[in-house]
């Protein structure tokens, strides 16, 4: 509850000197390795989770758990972001758009917490897993690999697996969970159009093709294929075209 709350003060202050027209200074800042985190969930490797019961209300409890700890790393990864590159050569509108990714992150895992609290469970309640972060440790350095990896490999991946979801949690008459899902998955379609738009930047100032150099990085600090099926529709809405990640998904998966 408390790190939500610290993403939704920090945007609020930045947004408010925004508006006002405030000189903004970017200063430097030193993330810690690993973010902050509580005595629970209990962390494991992914190949050591518990396996979900589709279906059952057990089942539905694991999937929400699960979303919710992707959505808290999410806060975690985009502030980290914020900070660790805050002193490269980049336009104030590269933070306006993940300061305000962090609010929506913020959001998400605030609104899959309480669901879980309607549903007598809690974040917590169950293992989670640690993989979530190697992406944040592989790209510290690197702001075109971080760009590739959490908003065009990771988010673009909840465009793919979202819209199910939100046809079960329907299915099963759940209109609650489908609605925080609609939420997310609106809310990630920008996000990874950030994204794309800022990898471009990047590979604009380079002067490299970004489908060539989105690969080289992927490949580099991304464990793990590119496993269809694709939303190539939503992506492409997004700037992520298929270009990008369907050779990938050939010569990894």
């Amino acid at each position: 509850r408390e790190k939500p709350a610290l993403g939704r003060r920090q945007a609020a202050a930045w947004f408010a000197s925004r508006a006002a027209g405030a000189p903004l200074e970017i200063g430097r800042a030193s993330p810690p390795d690993r973010p902050a985190r509580p005595a629970r969930p209990e962390l494991l490797s992914p190949r050591d989770m518990p396996r979900r019961r589709p279906g059952s209300l057990a089942g539905r409890l694991a999937l929400l758990h699960a979303v919710a700890h992707i959505e808290l790393n999410a806060v975690d990864l985009t502030w980290d972001m914020v900070g660790r590159f805050a002193d490269r050569q980049l336009p104030r509108s590269f933070f306006d758009d993940w300061v305000r990714v962090g609010l929506e992150e913020a959001k998400h895992f605030s609104l899959l917490r309480r669901r879980l609290e309607d549903l007598d469970s809690h974040y917590g309640a169950l293992p989670a897993h640690h993989g979530l972060w190697e992406a944040a440790e592989s790209t510290g350095d690197d702001l075109a690999g971080r760009l590739a990896v959490i908003p065009l490999v990771l988010e673009a991946r909840g465009l793919d697996i979202t819209p199910p979801m939100i046809e079960k949690a329907r299915e099963r008459g759940d209109p609650e969970t489908a609605a925080i899902l609609e939420i997310i998955y609106r809310d990630e379609k920008r996000h990874v159009a950030f994204g794309a738009k800022w990898f471009r930047y990047l590979c604009d100032k380079e002067r490299c093709d970004p489908e060539r150099r989105f690969q080289d990085l992927v490949r580099r600090h991304f464990k793990g294929g590119l496993k269809p099926p694709f939303n190539d529709r939503a992506r492409s809405e997004a700037g992520l075209t298929p270009g990008f990640y369907r050779p990938l998904a050939r010569l990894i998966g």
